[in-house]
């Protein structure tokens, strides 16, 4: 059994279901609203919890209702939270969430307390990282952070997983320096590397340009056709499970949780690990919510 730290954004999720995504201007009726747990990055550790890994996180919660809410949420999945701080001053992050009926969402960000717990929390917490197998971070709270961490776990020989969304124009060089494991889409793949991706060729491309970075393992997600993986000399797709979407959200989020959970510290089984998180995210697409829809591993097992 894995031990997982994610670093990262807690939210309060706020969705509307839609029949049609607004127009500028437009005023439309919404077909269904609920609250629920969210967050890149506790969407993650939910996942990997619930693939059975002993999942840590680090980040930080505003004194408020919403935080109140998600402390309870992540507890109950039996996370370890004594890396995250409540702030006085700051409210919980939360998200606004629209879905239509063909499972596409537009999401609305407000950080508030993920972005602005400090690089000495993550310090204060070096014990919890030294332990791990992984620690994972994404581009939804403060980033002097994420740095931190990244950079204590390579002085402990620890692997680190980078999802880098929301995407980021100009990703400081000294993360991903130490960065051993990345995992952007499509569009988060051209931005950091300024290569469109249309083929399997220049996913090849991306990925030697990300290679020549620093970086040993790369995974770009393709949606619906899969994961490409380019690590130590070997390359390919793993497909996805064609299923129907109901709600794409926090799809990413349970592919990379779920694969840590099983993905050995050398990536000799990357594409088990591929497979296993390409089929948690089937069974996310076709649930509402984001952490409501994370499967079991009993899920994932039958």
């Amino acid at each position: 059994m894995n031990t997982i730290t994610v670093i990262g954004s807690i939210n309060l999720d706020t969705t509307l279901r839609v029949k049609e995504m607004p127009k500028p201007g437009e005023t439309i009726h919404a077909i269904e609203h609920f609250t629920a747990g969210g967050g890149k990055g506790a969407n993650q550790a939910v996942a990997a919890k619930r693939s059975e890994a002993k999942t840590f996180f680090i980040g930080a919660v505003g004194n408020d209702g919403a935080g109140i809410m998600m402390s309870d949420l992540l507890s109950q999945e039996e996370i370890d939270l004594t890396a995250v701080t409540t702030l006085d001053n700051e409210s919980t992050g939360q998200a606004f969430i629209m879905v239509d009926s063909h499972g596409e969402n537009s999401i609305m960000i407000y950080s508030g307390a993920n972005n602005t717990f400090t690089p000495q929390q993550v310090r204060d917490n070096e014990e919890i990282i030294k332990q791990s197998d992984f620690v994972i971070a994404q581009f939804e709270s403060a980033i002097d952070s994420t740095i931190e961490a990244f950079s204590l776990a390579r002085q402990h020989g620890i692997k680190t997983i980078l999802n880098p969304a929301p995407a980021l124009e100009n990703v400081p060089e000294e993360l991903l320096k130490v960065t051993d494991m990345i995992i952007p889409n499509e569009t988060e793949t051209e931005i950091l590397t300024g290569i469109k991706i249309t083929d399997e060729a220049s996913m090849q491309e991306a990925a030697q340009h990300l290679h020549n970075l620093g970086i040993e393992a790369v995974i770009i997600t393709v949606g619906s056709k899969g994961a490409f993986y380019d690590v130590q000399g070997k390359n390919g797709i793993v497909p996805a499970f064609k299923v129907e979407a109901v709600d794409t959200t926090a799809a990413g989020d349970t592919f990379i949780g779920a694969m840590s959970s099983i993905l050995q510290s050398d990536f000799s089984n990357l594409e088990e690990a591929i497979r296993y998180g390409n089929k948690a995210s089937s069974l996310t697409v076709q649930r509402f919510g984001a952490q409501p829809s994370i499967p079991y591993k009993k899920e994932l097992i039958k």
